[in-house]
């Protein structure tokens, strides 16, 4: 298993129609297949300037690799994340045997 996740801050004003717009589209990145226990989230904390955040697992490296590859995802990088984003972090976890 594989657990993507992703906490980030947008270029947008908090509570703008923009803001809401991508976080739309972002959660149509659950319906990619192979993406489980999808969650778009909001930082609650005072302790990070990242104000969102994606967590999404996989049951193994090849079905990450092919959401990654996925025609929508790339598009969603290429259109949306990438001009929109001001800072990101990634993080992948796998559980410890």
């Amino acid at each position: 298993m594989i657990r993507h996740t992703v906490v980030f801050r947008l270029k947008h004003l908090t509570g703008s129609v923009e803001e809401a717009d991508f976080l739309a589209a972002a959660r149509d990145l659950a319906n990619i297949p192979g993406v489980g226990n999808f969650e778009c989230l909001r930082q609650i904390g005072a302790k990070s300037n990242y104000r969102f955040g994606l967590s999404m697992e996989f049951a193994d490296h090849a079905v990450y690799s092919a959401y990654n590859n996925h025609p929508d995802h790339t598009a969603f990088v290429r259109d949306r994340w990438i001009p929109e984003v001001a800072a990101f972090l990634e993080l992948d976890f796998a559980p410890m045997t």
